[in-house]
């Protein structure tokens, strides 16, 4: 909500500077987002009118002109030379006299007009469009002021320039305050400042012409109110003064019937519609549109209703999107003659989300979906009314009004102990009374309670929670005392066997990940084909079409993240990612009907893509691989040792993934991302990828003492012939046998496959060197001892495995 600070200070004006008002306004929760000034400072720029104009003798495009600028022209008119092209006798437009600074420019510094000679021609000021004293972005010529502005008037003055902008962030429950007396009424309520009460004078009929309206759906329209006005002249300019509190509350002028219906939304938060009556087919129906019915609107988009959109319709088609937006068919234009004037209560339930279905949004409807007054339609209309006649002249018809069902006024009850309590400070009954009054709200008093009926333009105050609210805000925050909490607070500490997610941030970056967050909501392609999810659970109302389920997966985000860095030329991409994920889990809904069966575990992504380091001169350039990506897996999960199994994830490359194990629990995959997928999502080449719950993650070993052992390891090689079908892991396990073994570490450290097939290693073998370490803790190892162990050891894999010992 923006406006002007004299328009508020024209129905309210408590003695309070602008900063003090600004304070006060947030601190009650209206929350004062920003503060800007009408205009930049300038000075010496008066009001000044062109007495001659004529051609430059030395350049086409440059006049000379004499202009009056009051008291400021004591000797004659003054010379000015001017390119604009509106440059003509008899218009009133901002002199700049000699020594008068301009706003800052570019740089940041004022302008100063000096005497100067323009192609031989001496001119002593300059003349003003609206561009160069930073009122608006029109350059195309002169500013042109009214015809009766007094002459030699500063411009600041006359403009009413020293004024400001204040842009208001109001919550929705706040719908009183979508109007500029609406805000008059509060700062009232808050300083005790007279508030200046409009007056509606009723207009006089002078035609007998009315409109029939018929309203078919009572729970779309509690209330419609209209009112026949001919004769009049759409061509009328809007007043100067109107089209000025317009633009200072964010709106462009469009014609002077327009302006008037926009002027009084912005004035006391009535939107309503004006119709040309000569393109109205019969009376009006208001109704719930039907299947197939479109409608043109005024912002030139054509759409489809149907049953759960309301409109007003005539007896050949619809006309109005119902509390939105008005159709094109029947808009003013410069061939209207004769209006309808509507203003309707349209029930919030009624208009809420409608305008969102189309992906637009209106004034209007804004203000319909938090609550309109019911009360002062006809109060309203004749406001309107008066101003249609004023500025564009006509008859009026007689009001017409129908009422139907209005809101409910249910009465509150407050108990002043209960706020007492809620608020954190002492209050009297006739305190809490007291801000009732000053609020306008009709209360009575009982013993120890005070008993509200919320009038007609609040529509948030329903339980007791929300007279409280009221009582706090206008009481004032800064008065409540600073009372420390009662209760003893004691810091909750972490299991050494579990560290927290900011420890796994660091994890992350000391590896050269960096983190991001991304939205929970993703597009539905990510979860068919990153994460193999048919059935996402999806967004009833999305903020927009792309982000419409939940994610169930890290990755998708991952991988938009690394289009993004790509797009802007990184060579060399690493990020990760600690967030939750949303899956439907039966078993959740059984045990905790809250949470409507969807899980939500955190997990723990990363993406490596491009140099597996950064450009240097100490090693050679290459990409990252699945090896690379499995080492950082490893180090995040050190001490700990996971074990990697060849698996199958839908976002990896079916051959180059691995399930990664902890305790015999799979906690995560890591693998490169699938061909299919970095050819779909245009990739140069495939990033590697792991994901991991992150539960797991923080499990630690708490470390255990154990002495340094009294005798010496011994470390014996062996070279073994095995087919290529062995892995790694079932050799190793197969080497060491157990735990109560004397072989403590079987470590491969080399790996032979000759170019063509031998005796010694037959093809489809290959020869692998692994190291054995034995001890004993408790007695020295003998010849024999070892001899016998590493026969035992290879007897072991010989069975399982076929392997023997290279010749």
């Amino acid at each position: 909500m923006q406006f002007p600070e004299s328009w508020l200070r024209e129905f309210c004006n408590p003695p309070l500077t602008t900063a003090e008002l600004a304070d006060l306004l947030t601190m009650a929760g209206l929350e004062v987002e920003e503060l800007r000034p009408v205009a930049p400072p300038f000075s010496r720029i008066v009001v000044a009118e062109i007495v001659e104009a004529e051609q430059h003798p030395n350049a086409d495009r440059l006049r000379v002109c004499r202009v009056d600028a009051g008291p400021h022209s004591k000797d004659g008119p003054l010379q000015i030379v001017c390119g604009a092209p509106n440059a003509r006798v008899g218009i009133r437009v901002p002199l700049a006299l000699v020594g008068a600074q301009l706003p800052p420019g570019e740089d940041g510094q004022p302008f100063e007009i000096k005497v100067g000679k323009l192609r031989g021609v001496e001119s002593f000021g300059m003349l003003c469009s609206a561009r160069e004293l930073k009122l608006s972005e029109d350059h195309g010529g002169l500013l042109e002021l009214a015809a009766d502005a007094p002459l030699g008037q500063d411009v600041r003055e006359h403009l009413q320039l020293d004024d400001t902008l204040f842009t208001l962030k109001l919550t929705p429950n706040l719908a009183h305050a979508l109007s500029v007396y609406g805000i008059a009424r509060e700062v009232a309520a808050l300083t005790g400042a007279p508030l200046k009460s409009p007056q509606f004078e009723p207009v006089a009929p002078a035609v007998d012409q009315t409109v029939p309206v018929t309203v078919l759906a009572p729970d779309l329209c509690g209330r419609f109110s209209g009112r026949v006005v001919r004769g009049v002249n759409p061509k009328a300019r809007t007043p100067a003064w109107m089209v000025e509190r317009l633009a200072r509350c964010g709106q462009r002028s469009v014609s002077a019937l327009v302006d008037i219906s926009n002027y009084v939304m912005f004035e006391y938060g009535r939107p309503s519609h004006i119709f040309d009556l000569d393109k109205l087919h019969g009376g009006l129906a208001v109704r719930w549109g039907r299947e197939g019915e479109t409608l043109k609107l005024l912002n030139g988009s054509t759409i489809t209703v149907d049953g759960q959109v309301g409109v007003i319709a005539d007896d050949a088609q619809v006309e109005s999107l119902a509390g939105i937006m008005g159709g094109d068919a029947t808009a003013v234009s410069d061939d209207t003659a004769n209006i309808y004037i509507e203003a309707a209560y349209w029930h919030p339930s009624a208009v809420a989300g409608r305008s969102r279905r189309y992906n637009f949004s209106t004034d209007a409807g804004h203000r319909f979906e938090r609550g309109v007054d019911p009360a002062l339609t006809v109060e309203h209309i004749e406001h309107i009314t008066r101003l249609v006649q004023q500025v564009c002249g006509g008859q009026a018809g007689p009001l017409t009004d129908w009422q139907g069902e209005l809101p409910a006024r249910t009465p509150v009850t407050l108990r002043v102990a209960r706020a007492a309590k809620v608020i954190g400070m002492p209050l009297t009954q006739a305190e809490v009374a007291g801000v009732m009054q000053r609020l306008g709200l009709p209360c009575t008093e009982g013993e120890g309670t005070v008993t509200v009926t919320p009038p007609s333009w609040r529509f948030d105050l329903a339980i007791e929670e929300d007279l409280i609210e009221e009582v706090a805000r206008v009481i004032g925050y800064e008065r409540l005392p600073a009372t420390p909490p009662l209760a003893p607070v004691t810091a909750h500490v972490r299991v050494e066997a579990q560290r927290g997610a900011h420890a796994v941030r660091h994890a992350l970056a000391g590896l050269g990940y960096q983190e991001t967050i991304n939205f929970s909501f993703v597009e539905a392609r990510w979860e068919h084909e990153l994460a193999g999810n048919p059935d996402p659970i999806r967004v009833l109302n999305p903020i927009a079409a792309p982000l419409a389920v939940m994610r169930s997966s890290l990755l998708g985000s991952l991988v938009q993240v690394l289009r993004y860095n790509l797009a802007r030329k990184a060579p060399r991409v690493r990020v990760a990612e600690i967030g939750r994920v949303f899956r439907r889990d039966a078993a959740v809904a059984a045990s905790d009907r809250s949470v409507h069966g969807v899980a939500q575990p955190m997990r723990v992504a990363g993406l490596a893509f491009g140099a597996v380091a950064p450009l240097q001169w100490g090693s050679k350039e290459r990409a990252v691989d699945f090896f690379d990506v499995k080492g950082d897996v490893e180090a995040l999960l050190a001490p700990r040792q996971p074990r990697f199994v060849a698996a199958q994830h839908p976002a990896m490359h079916p051959g180059r993934c691995a399930a990664v194990e902890l305790d015999g629990q799979v906690i995560g995959h890591v693998g490169e991302l699938h061909p299919r997928w970095r050819q779909a999502y245009e990739l140069p080449q495939a990033p590697v990828l792991f994901e991991l719950d992150l539960a797991a993650v923080q499990q630690r070993d708490v470390p255990l003492a154990r002495p340094v052992p009294r005798q010496q390891a011994v470390v014996r090689d062996l070279a073994l012939v095995v087919a290529d079908s062995v892995s790694h892991d079932a050799l190793v396990a197969s080497l060491k046998g157990g735990d109560d073994g004397l072989v403590r570490r079987a470590t491969l450290f080399d790996i032979y496959k000759p170019a063509a097939a031998s005796a010694d290693i037959p093809d489809g073998h290959r020869s692998l060197a692994v190291r054995l370490e034995l001890l004993d803790e408790v007695a020295t190892l003998t010849d024999e001892r070892i001899d016998a162990a590493i026969a035992e050891a290879v007897s072991r894999v010989q069975a399982a495995h076929g392997a023997r010992l290279r010749a």
